[in-house]
């Protein structure tokens, strides 16, 4: 049984069709890869599953049970942790509050006082290979390190179902690297991973399954085997393609 299906998912925006009839499962222990260019429908995609966004038309289901996402209350509830694209820390709380926010309440802190450090330091050394100081205001760090500060938010969460929205742009390679064995880890005790990524080599070396967008709707879904970046390269733009463009 898949952790996450979706079936007919639709999602319009006045005349544009966001999403048309999108059906998507996702296993527990994989990488499941999203891949798409600008405007295929991946953003939308990645809100619905979320809770930010609700679809049009289709059902979710989480567990094998149908589960309507209408808030990011819902989604976290349901066990979805989501890193978006956007670097999203709050610059005059500390790092460790900030690793925090998604187990805390919007007005106390539900973690005691006496697991808050061991806690948050566990989530970022599960995503980052440097170390990164709790007590200093997260808007002092540089980019890539608040960026490091949201995914250990999502991952102390502990997630049945991680989403990553193009989680490695703001990162350089070791920080990449590392992160990469994070997602590893989590999926070898039975997480799903859903990756959005525009990279090739990154959905090459990462990815257990890709589905591929165009347009709103799913072309195809490929396993690790059947992927190769010429294949990709053709689905996500055949004209190009078949003019020979690289």
């Amino acid at each position: 049984m898949p952790f996450l299906e979706m079936k007919r998912i639709g999602k319009a925006f006045g005349r544009t069709r966001a999403l048309d009839d999108v059906d998507l499962r996702v296993d527990r222990g994989m990488v499941h890869t999203v891949l798409g260019e600008n405007g295929s429908g991946k953003s939308t995609l990645v809100k619905t599953l979320s809770g930010v966004l609700t679809p049009d038309s289709g059902e979710i289901a989480i567990g094998g049970t149908a589960r309507p996402l209408s808030s990011p209350r819902d989604a976290r509830a349901a066990g979805v942790a989501t890193v978006f694209q956007e670097v999203l820390v709050s610059p005059n709380r500390s790092v460790e509050d900030n690793v925090l926010l998604g187990l805390d309440g919007p007005i106390r802190r539900r973690v005691p006082r006496a697991e808050r450090k061991q806690r948050a330091e566990t989530a970022l050394a599960q995503v980052s290979d440097v170390h990164i100081p709790l007590h200093v205001d997260a808007g002092r760090l540089d980019l890539m390190q608040q960026h490091q500060v949201a995914v250990a938010r999502a991952f102390a969460m502990d997630p049945k179902l991680l989403i990553l929205d193009e989680s490695t742009a703001a990162l350089d390679i070791p920080a990449r690297d590392a992160l990469f064995r994070a997602v590893r880890r989590v999926t070898a005790t039975g997480a799903a991973v859903v990756f959005i990524s525009h990279r090739l080599d990154e959905v090459l070396e990462l990815s257990d399954v890709v589905t591929v967008l165009r347009s709103g709707r799913k072309i195809a879904n490929l396993d690790s085997e059947a992927l190769s970046e010429r294949r990709l390269l053709t689905l996500l733009n055949p004209k190009a393609a078949e003019e020979g463009i690289e």
